[in-house]
């Protein structure tokens, strides 16, 4: 490899010859262009400059050495006057963004929302905050807590309470946990490995993602001692073999639970992460040449949209209830398998009727109701509401299997209300994407813990409830939200089949 000069590399800045720096060497991209998941413009808005801060916040490391052959790196980049400017603009940037505050200073999830708001990037934050459409599910996530009121009672020696919770197996300080969140290096440039010190430090399961920003093995080896739990989510791709390898080096890195994630088959609508993909790629003059064709043919390519759309690329579409099987020959006995994205009281009942009919074992563990952060469809029900759903036509699925649910989740009331309603566990997931911003890392994550920790304990002592198991519906008036609900002809009917199964 040779050296080049910065005037040298800026010739070459279209798809015919598409030459970028990361970590001041230099790679021609060209041939790489048609093949690149997240479509060809969002390499040639870097095309002739250093994409290395944008790239690693995305990109695993080793992503280089296994996508692109050894002939496509051409050489360093020549410094000169002892440093590189390539990438300067964009550090200057973050840095006027950073905020005087410290974690301490955090009083809630809207503080942390907030602070996260005025230090991210345009792109995190467009990609952390976006939902589908006019993100109306994810605002109905949250606001649909406050239908449930408590029903506190008195004359209860609440000194101390009990936190501790059960979850697959293990003990955990709260019934809380981290849901899978993608590209938290977005955020700080620690990521999810910040996230994993955190949870492990303060006792909760970090359920980490299939799109995180750095390799499953570099997360878990951040665990603070050998018992840490984890979980890994699985989106089963397209070329099956590519998953079934991916499912060799989790469970070779120590796994204990992989969720298969099903409420999101296909991307949804985030406007706001694609406007920016849309802004950025014409401020830099790459729009995409195939544009005008994609415009012409009246069908939108998913290489048109943002990070989000791009993340989805290659994922199988084609999944149904016999595809348990296969994920369960890839696992050891002792790797639980989780289902995330039910929403309906039916598919909670055919998850309990999986079985293993060699060894007559149930082949879910666990669910998790969510709609996927209101990110997927528009107008899906919010997890709170199909909790309810399942409390009151299909009670029994409690018994079968472990119900969390995920989405919405901004105070220690909520996380209590939910577990009023038959909740195992309750998951957190842009909070603790959000939390690693302004240089936070480690210390917004267990911050964002502390604060849900605090307002768990305080509503479990002004309700009288000295310990989880003690909560229940005993604690809630619900009517409000049976109010929404209303007849279910459908939930009946699968409780009913369960019913008759058990018979």
């Amino acid at each position: 490899m040779g050296t080049l000069t910065l005037d040298e590399i800026s010739q070459h800045t279209t798809a015919q010859s598409c030459w970028v720096i990361i970590r001041n060497t230099v790679y021609d991209v060209t041939d790489f262009l048609p093949n690149h998941p997240g479509g060809r413009r969002s390499i040639l808005r870097f095309a002739g400059k250093d994409a290395t801060t944008d790239f690693e916040q995305i990109h695993p490391p080793g992503t280089l050495e296994e996508t692109l052959p050894d002939s496509a790196k051409l050489g360093t980049v020549h410094v000169i006057g002892g440093r590189d400017t390539a990438g300067e603009e964009t550090k200057k940037e973050e840095d006027a963004n950073l905020a005087p505050e410290a974690p301490e200073d955090m009083l809630n999830m809207a503080d942390i929302e907030d602070h996260a708001s005025r230090t991210l990037s345009k792109k995190a934050w467009a990609y952390y905050f976006s939902a589908s459409d006019d993100m109306r599910t994810k605002t109905y996530n949250n606001t649909i807590f406050n239908l449930v009121l408590f029903r506190p009672r008195i004359f209860r020696d609440i000194t101390v309470v009990d936190t501790t919770a059960r979850m697959l197996g293990f003990k955990t300080s709260l019934p809380l946990f981290v849901s899978p969140a993608a590209l938290a290096r977005l955020a700080h440039p620690d990521g999810e490995k910040a996230i994993a010190r955190a949870c492990g430090k303060q006792g909760i399961l970090q359920m980490i993602s299939n799109n995180a920003s750095l390799r499953y093995a570099d997360i878990v080896s951040a665990r603070v001692s050998n018992e840490q739990p984890f979980a890994f989510q699985l989106y089963v791709q397209n070329e099956r073999a590519r998953s079934e390898k991916q499912l060799r080096d989790v469970v070779k890195a120590g796994c204990n639970a992989v969720v298969l994630t099903l409420d999101a088959p296909t991307p949804g609508k985030r406007e706001m992460d694609e406007r920016l993909a849309r802004e950025e790629a014409r401020a830099s003059g790459h729009v995409d040449e195939g544009e005008a064709s994609s415009a012409n043919s009246g069908r939108e390519k998913d290489s048109d949209g943002g990070i989000g759309r791009a993340l989805f690329q290659g994922t199988a579409g084609d999944l149904v209830w016999d595809d348990l099987k296969w994920l369960r020959k890839q696992l050891p006995d002792d790797i639980k398998i989780v289902l995330k994205g039910l929403q309906t009281v039916e598919d909670v009942v055919l998850a309990t009727q999986q079985v293993d009919k060699t060894t007559g074992k149930a082949l879910v563990d666990a669910v998790i109701l969510s709609n996927h952060g209101g990110r997927a469809l528009e107008g899906s029900p919010p997890p709170l509401l199909i909790l309810e759903e399942l409390r009151m036509y299909a009670p029994d699925v409690f018994k079968a299997l472990e119900v969390y649910i995920d989405g919405g989740i901004r105070r220690g009331t909520d996380v209590v209300k939910a577990l009023c309603l038959g909740a195992t566990q309750v998951g957190i997931g842009r909070p603790a994407l959000m939390s690693l911003a302004g240089g936070f890392g480690e210390a917004g994550v267990s911050r964002v813990i502390q604060i849900l920790r605090s307002e768990i304990e305080t509503a479990m002592k002004l309700l009288g409830a000295l310990s989880i198991d003690q909560l229940g519906p005993q604690y809630v008036n619900t009517r409000q939200l049976d109010a929404i609900l209303g007849p279910s002809p459908q939930a009946a009917a699968a409780a009913g089949a369960l019913f008759k199964a058990k018979l």
